[in-house]
């Protein structure tokens, strides 16, 4: 794909989605520019920023443009474990399977990755600027490039863009999120999962293998760690982040969360030590997609991208598969647009085919997570144990999503699903 003219293009934020694609645009000639107020150093010395676990699909995404410069050295996780407690307070589970995924996914911490696209964007040929760019510096980039992409996530001008009420249906955050990254933890007995465990009522926990940093910024190294998540319902007794005054209490607390409702990851936690001081977060998500279209003063147009238009809970572990997912598709609707302009419409429909094609089943099947399930779901997990083909269907949702909205929110479908799957069938 290549068109007849390089186009100029700005992208304000160097995230995710707003790395890979300049990098992507570049390989295609386009002129490209990254704004952004961190530079490498930022990223690297500043705390953990999410729990970024990416499906080998996305990872295609990577590799296909020459941005898995970690792939080798990161730790690869080979299926999705899930467990439900009994309600009894034994410490035993009521359901436990896994399966491995059709390939490997990876985590790389977004404080190595970030600073490490940056001197690939640059090296490439890509302009970086370090600096806060506001409504005034957005008219004069609108004003100077034929495409101008906000792909931050966080900040006042992200809010500039307005909600969609009616692709935003959890109007308030769910849950109280903590990430924990440590090292020293002991290893499963089974494959390297992500290990899912859902504690109806109280959260959720999922912990898997990471790629951190590993020793000051500019000395590239890094070390193998685990991230903790910890999803609290509000109000709960997983809701207490508040409590804690230092990152020693937030690992103790980590721990004791685990100790109460998760003995068998407790047991396997117990040693464990924070990779660093900034290697702990705790906040909370309100689930929110945006329309894509923000309109400068001017009546010149910026078009969100990534984080800036669809902010999942990290439930699922769809976030930076999303902003990836995103990336591909802008990158193709722009290589097919030729010397066309980006107009208004061109930018609606480019977001509404990325969100009706893909987006919209993602969003769907992260905010019923946030519910209590329905017991038609909690059949079909316990029934996952004696169906491996089942089991491998549930698992391998989390490369696809979309294939989630076969079965998972109609009773009846979700029985033929089951049924199809013991008969040998779909996995």
């Amino acid at each position: 794909m290549t068109t007849q003219t390089p186009r100029k293009i700005a992208i304000i934020g160097a995230g995710q989605a707003g790395l890979l694609l300049g990098a992507g645009l570049l390989d295609q000639s386009h002129q490209v520019t990254i704004y952004t107020n961190r530079d490498g150093a930022s990223f690297w010395n500043g705390k953990v920023m999410s729990s970024q676990f990416i499906f080998d699909p996305k990872l295609q995404v990577e590799r296909d443009w020459k941005m898995n410069q970690w792939e080798a050295a990161c730790p690869n996780t080979d299926g999705i474990s899930f467990a439900i407690p009994n309600p009894d307070g034994s410490g035993t589970k009521a359901i436990h399977w896994y399966a491995p995924l059709y390939a490997p996914g990876q985590a790389v911490d977004q404080r190595v990755k970030y600073p490490g696209w940056m001197d690939e964007f640059v090296r490439r040929g890509g302009k970086l600027s370090i600096v806060d760019v506001g409504v005034a510096e957005m008219e004069e980039l609108a004003g100077t490039h034929d495409l101008v992409l906000l792909a931050g996530g966080k900040g006042e001008v992200v809010k500039m863009l307005s909600t969609n009420a009616e692709r935003s249906p959890v109007k308030e955050s769910m849950r109280k999120l903590a990430l924990t990254y440590v090292t020293g933890m002991k290893r499963h007995d089974y494959i390297e999962c992500v290990n899912f465990n859902l504690i109806p009522g109280v959260g959720e926990y999922f912990v898997f293998p990471s790629l951190t940093t590993g020793g000051p910024y500019g000395s590239g190294k890094t070390q193998v760690c685990d991230i903790m998540v910890l999803e609290g319902v509000n109000g709960g007794p997983m809701d207490r982040w508040h409590e804690c005054k230092d990152a020693a209490d937030h690992l103790q607390m980590s721990l004791d969360i685990l100790k109460k409702f998760l003995p068998w990851e407790y047991e396997r936690s117990k040693d464990c030590q924070l990779t660093d001081d900034n290697g702990i977060l705790a906040g909370r998500i309100t689930p929110t997609v945006r329309n894509p279209v923000l309109h400068l003063p001017s009546g010149r147009k910026v078009m969100g991208l990534g984080d800036a238009v669809i902010v999942n809970d990290p439930v699922t572990g769809q976030g930076s598969n999303n902003a990836t997912w995103g990336a591909k598709h802008y990158f193709e609707a722009i290589m097919a647009r030729g010397n066309q302009p980006f107009d208004e419409a061109w930018m609606n429909r480019t977001f509404d085919e990325l969100y009706n094609g893909y987006a919209e089943k993602v969003v769907r099947w992260t905010n019923s997570l946030l519910l209590p399930p329905p017991e038609y779901i909690v059949n079909m997990m316990g029934a996952a144990q004696g169906i491996p083909a089942l089991a491998s269907r549930l698992a391998n949702g989390f490369n696809d999503p979309t294939d989630y909205a076969e079965y998972w929110f109609d009773a009846a479908a979700n029985q033929r699903a089951i049924e199809e799957a013991a008969k040998g069938g779909k996995a």
